[in-house]
């Protein structure tokens, strides 16, 4: 595939609200979509995972994407939505104030996010998309939870 092709794919993304900012993930790592649910909280957690909930059998954590990316942490509404998703470290819930919608993104598009005093445990945005008037920060799941990390989800398994 030629440079000039790869630039012309599109990819959707599901954009969502945290704290007034617009985000996305790739479509296809979503799930789905429920409402909240309350969770059973997990000793020695990272602040930013609320806990677990069992979904249809299945135990998941629950990221709080207000805490894990930097917000005041307020107590979930059931306007609240949590969107399951599954990345290379497993299956996990992104708790997160409203969804907003499908944003299909060239990936010519897509521009690098700035570079910043974000620390290197904290680089998840993927890109940058800028429509009209609003900013889309795309975020990497895989970077998001990493699999070596202490507050990975495979490593609720027994």
């Amino acid at each position: 595939m030629s440079k000039t092709d790869m630039s012309d794919t599109t990819r959707e993304y599901l954009t969502f609200v945290v704290d007034g900012q617009d985000y996305g993930i790739d479509l296809l790592s979503v799930t789905e979509i429920r409402g909240w649910t309350a969770e059973r909280p997990l000793p020695n957690s990272p602040a930013h995972v609320r806990g677990v909930i069992n979904l249809r059998g299945l135990v998941i954590p629950i990221y709080d994407l207000r805490i894990r990316l930097g917000a005041e942490a307020v107590p979930p509404t059931v306007s609240n939505v949590v969107i399951v998703v599954q990345a290379a470290a497993g299956d996990f819930g992104l708790l997160v104030d409203s969804v907003s919608d499908i944003l299909p993104v060239a990936d010519r598009e897509r521009q690098p996010v700035p570079p910043t005093a974000i620390a290197a445990s904290d680089d998840f945005l993927a890109a940058l998309v800028a429509r009209d008037s609003r900013m889309v920060s795309l975020i990497d799941l895989d970077r998001l939870v990493d699999a070596n990390s202490a507050d990975a989800p495979n490593l609720l398994a027994a």
